[in-house]
């Protein structure tokens, strides 16, 4: 139940309004959009612009000249005056005395001598400067003076003293009045903007009529204010989600959990006990409904470079190739729902996502996932250039463009698929073939003692291994889960290998003193102590299924029998104590080790000779069980059946091949 809440929230409240996706001011336009209808709105945004165009032409508001600022110069122009007249009639000073009594003044510029010409002049003249000084500031500052125009003003000076003056004389007037002409007029901000309201409000609204079929924005074009607007009249920038579209998101969600609920129910019933493979799963298609809810809307690119395949890549590596088409077809769904019902984006995520999968659908190297991303990259190469040249334009540079984001997207799907695999397959209860080949050494701790304390079962489970990879090489099963199953499906014989014939080195057998149902209860028990051992070392769930299935629920004959001779009781006795408790094999994997292991000690018993008795050996055993169901769980058919049978004489036939009768050493002449 988690994970089908888990999926409904991921396929369906994460996915977005599709009509709004992407429609947003300073975006570009993820499509062609036209008007489906005749509007006629008043266009708040051309208004807008209108009456801000009619308030930029109302000319700034100034006040009137100030009279205390022309009285306030002209009472300072009359200090300076009287400053220079006492300079001027101190005779018992010298010339630099007085000027340095020009220099308190504020005004006062030693770099212009026309400072120290209004010593030097005779009073006469003096007198009229002085008077017509007051006239020209009088002048000036009695009308407008703003403060854009004080340069213009001060030009002014010049231009309103007497023409009959001298250089020299017009040059001590500018000396003085040139500080003083400061602005009287000054911005009338509230007046300013009365008379800007008031020349907006006369302007009328804008009416705009959208036609029917009319362009409203290209593909990859910028979303203005204006353009917004006229999506937002037509109903196509409504960013609210609306009840019923939230309900039809989540309807659509739901159905899908839904077929792939009732998908795993009729295929791969084995998942519903695997929680944490569930999870692997729902948490799959969520981060790519997450990538595609957040790179594919408003952008033309970027959604050809999501690794949308690394989703069916990893559930092909993780569960089987089924699930991972199934994911590739929801992913693709899901990317087309985002992406607005895109056709070359679905086909383009659909078969990369299958190419992917079908590539990595067996790893037992690293450089597998560097010949999917080859093969990711001819796929996505490929559709993306046939989708181009099938349009009506296309141009070489954008070719190239779009081979590299297939190529990028191939690369970056396989990176994000290896660093998964290797980093989260145990965190989900996934057998992995890293985590296999690391089983497979020698020195795996368990391995070991295997070979140190039954040198015999070792041994035997080599043979085994080579038997039945052999087999499921033969019929398409695992090899590699196979060959490290062999090697650890009588782990448990490792607690007391003394009890096993293979390990029975000085011809006693502790069997003969002990009863038959004694017997068989040890023989039986080395399934529950290799499953408890298992448990200690952490194998994998589908290593360590191999130790109870490859004996399923088979009958220890040998001690049956025996203790059948001595049955004195009534009808035919129980063989329960003398059963496997099984279960029986579940998959083709342990199903191929409970046969191998079988005909290597049929085979080990009776020593065939010659290729028909071992040949006929491999059919009795297998045949026997076939008819007594033991083979009844799992998908092997009769082909199979045939194609393990060829394997196993492969094998054995050179492991018990007859061998050359050499002749004693003779002895030498004489000798």
């Amino acid at each position: 139940m988690a994970a089908v809440l888990w999926a409904a929230w991921a396929l369906a409240v994460l996915l977005p309004d599709q009509q709004a996706a992407g429609l947003a001011v300073g975006r570009a336009s993820p499509r062609d959009i036209k008007a489906s209808s005749q509007v006629t709105y008043v266009s708040d945004v051309e208004t807008r612009l209108a009456r801000d165009e009619a308030a930029l032409l109302v000319p700034v508001v100034y006040t009137l000249p100030d009279p205390s600022v022309g009285r306030a110069q002209l009472e300072r122009l009359a200090e300076i005056q009287e400053t220079v007249s006492e300079a001027r009639e101190r005779a018992d000073l010298t010339s630099e005395a007085r000027i340095a009594l020009l220099m308190e003044l504020p005004e006062f510029d030693a770099d212009d001598p026309a400072w120290e010409s209004m010593l030097t002049l005779s009073a006469s003249t003096w007198e009229m400067l002085c008077e017509e000084s007051v006239r020209v500031l009088s002048l000036i500052l009695g009308s407008e003076v703003r403060p854009t125009d004080l340069s213009r003003a001060r030009l002014d000076i010049q231009r309103l003293m007497a023409y009959t003056l001298t250089l020299r004389d017009r040059n001590v007037i500018t000396a003085m009045l040139f500080d003083l002409v400061v602005p009287n007029t000054f911005l009338d901000t509230e007046a300013t903007e009365a008379k800007r309201s008031q020349a907006r409000e006369q302007v009328q609204p804008v009416v705009r009529t959208i036609v029917t079929g009319e362009a409203i924005v290209r593909e990859g074009e910028i979303i203005t204010d204006e353009i917004y607007e006229q999506l937002h009249v037509l109903g196509l920038a409504n960013v609210q989600v609306r009840w019923q579209k939230q309900v039809a998101n989540l309807g659509i969600g739901l159905l899908i959990v839904l077929v792939m609920v009732f998908y795993t129910t009729k295929v791969h019933p084995e998942l519903i006990d695997h929680p944490r493979q569930q999870l692997l799963l729902v948490l799959t298609l969520a981060a790519v409904t997450l990538a595609a809810r957040l790179l594919v809307p408003g952008h033309l690119i970027l959604p050809y470079i999501v690794p949308s395949a690394a989703a069916a890549m990893l559930i092909a590596l993780f569960l089987n190739i089924q699930y991972a088409t199934l994911v590739s077809m929801v992913a693709a769904v899901t990317i087309s729902f985002i992406g607005n019902g895109s056709l070359d984006l679905t086909v383009y995520v659909l078969l990369g996502s299958l190419v992917g999968s079908l590539a990595l659908m067996r790893t037992e190297q690293l450089n597998a996932f560097f010949r999917a991303a080859v093969a990711l990259t001819i796929a996505n190469v490929a559709v993306l250039l046939l989708s181009s040249i099938r349009g009506e334009s296309y141009d070489t540079l954008g070719l190239l463009q779009l081979a590299g984001t297939g190529a990028l997207s191939a690369v970056l799907a396989s990176m994000v698929c290896l660093v998964a695999y290797v980093f989260t397959g145990r965190l989900f209860g996934v057998t992995t073939a890293l985590h296999l080949m690391e089983l497979a050494r020698p020195t795996h701790p368990l391995f070991r003692q295997l070979l140190i304390k039954a040198p015999g079962t070792y041994h035997h489970s080599i043979l085994i291994s080579n038997m039945a990879e052999r087999a499921a090489e033969a019929i398409g099963a695992d090899s590699l889960l196979t060959r490290v199953g062999s090697y650890y499906h009588d782990v448990g014989k490792t607690l007391r290998p003394y009890f096993f014939t293979e390990n029975q080195t000085d011809g006693q057998n502790p069997h003969d003193s002990l009863d038959p149902q004694t017997s068989a209860e040890i023989i039986i028990g080395h399934t529950s102590e290799g499953m408890e051992l298992a448990k200690r070392y952490r194998l994998p769930e589908k290593v360590a299924a191999f130790i109870p299935e490859h004996h399923g629920t088979t009958l220890a004959a040998y001690f049956y029998r025996r203790a059948a001779q001595a049955y004195d009781g009534d009808g035919e006795m129980d063989d329960s104590a003398f059963r496997y408790p099984g279960p029986k094999p579940q998959s083709k994997e342990t199903a191929i080790v409970m046969l191998a292991d079988a005909v290597e000690a049929w085979s080990r018993a009776n020593r065939p000779s010659t290729q028909a008795e071992m040949d006929r050996l491999i059919r009795q055993v297998i045949t026997d069980r076939l008819i007594s169901g033991q083979l009844d769980e799992t998908d092997l058919t009769l082909r199979d059946l045939d194609r393990i049978r060829q394997a196993f004489a492969s094998i054995l036939t050179g492991v018990y091949h007859p061998r050359i009768q050499y002749p004693e050493r003779m002895q030498t002449r004489g000798g």
